[in-house]
């Protein structure tokens, strides 16, 4: 349960991010550094820049960086 620091796991679920890939669905949550939200990696909400996110193992690790939880996707809602 913690942040995700693996460079080719980031850039894989990044990736994932940007298509919507349902496959990656429950598997992370990204954090929007400016934004100050986190979502679910299936989110329709526009799309952030790589150097602006972060990524999740749990909700309890990307709200205790901070983070609250998107008002699109829910996120909350899923658990």
């Amino acid at each position: 349960m913690t942040k995700i620091s693996d460079t080719g796991l980031i850039e894989r679920y990044y990736q994932a991010l940007i298509e919507k890939d349902p496959k990656y669905r429950n598997s992370y949550l990204v954090g929007v550094k400016t934004t100050g939200i986190f979502c679910i990696s299936t989110c329709y909400a526009r799309k952030p820049l790589f150097e602006n996110v972060e990524f999740y193992t749990d909700m309890v690790s990307a709200k205790a960086a901070g983070f609250r939880a998107c008002k699109l996707c829910k996120p909350d809602d899923l658990s």
